[in-house]
């Protein structure tokens, strides 16, 4: 069928009864985006919410310096808490969403979304558990950015990648953590010091 694809990333689809996959595939617009794509910015006032096929994004915060620090990043079966309440409320988007790679899937106007989580106990149960999730994920954030010194937060975030060949730029990484690459370059090369890491152009060998 059609949309086997998108049903089989989102669980709460096979809970949702004939009117409620009506009213999701009639209202939702598919959509694909390129690499590298702005879906929104923060401040913007979002109008649906983004169900993801295939593909990632990112949400991340900026100053007006133009600093970045990344809060998650999204892949099929999630949604995007940010986009979420920014949808269901009426209020600017607390951050940006970028697409790491193609992005192909559904944009669902935030009128026919709040129809589905009050006709979907399962639907609304997801929504729920999305929040929580991403709320736990932000309040580690905010404690390893307050509390852990940034030589660990950069060895943590090689070490996460769960591979022994991390290929990722020194500007990527000082995105991610909300600091410079300046800085970044230079702890990095102190980890290399120390036996941790060894940097090549483009990828980093992780030792430990």
């Amino acid at each position: 069928m059609l949309h086997n694809k998108i049903e089989e990333k989102y669980s709460f689809f096979k809970d949702f009864n004939e009117q409620d996959k009506t009213e999701f595939f009639t209202n939702a617009k598919k959509v694909n985006f390129q690499k590298g794509e702005i879906l929104f910015w923060q401040g913007d006032f979002c109008g649906g919410i983004l169900f993801i096929e295939s593909g990632s994004v990112k949400i991340y915060i900026q100053s007006d310096e133009g600093d970045e620090i990344t809060l998650y990043t999204i892949e099929s079966g999630e949604q995007c808490v940010v986009n979420t309440s920014s949808s269901i409320s009426s209020t600017p988007a607390l951050g940006s969403a970028v697409t790491l790679t193609e992005v192909s899937g559904y944009i669902l106007d935030s009128a026919s979304v709040k129809k589905l989580m009050k006709s979907s106990s399962k639907y609304q149960e997801y929504m729920f558990s999305l929040f929580t999730l991403k709320l736990t994920s932000l309040a580690t954030l905010v404690e390893d950015i307050k509390f852990k010194p940034l030589k660990e937060r950069v060895l943590s975030f090689l070490k996460n990648k769960n591979k022994k060949q991390v290929y990722i730029t020194h500007e990527n990484i000082a995105q991610n953590l909300g600091t410079s690459r300046v800085v970044v370059s230079r702890i990095l090369k102190e980890l290399e010091n120390k036996g941790n890491i060894v940097l090549h152009r483009g990828y980093i060998d992780m030792l430990i």
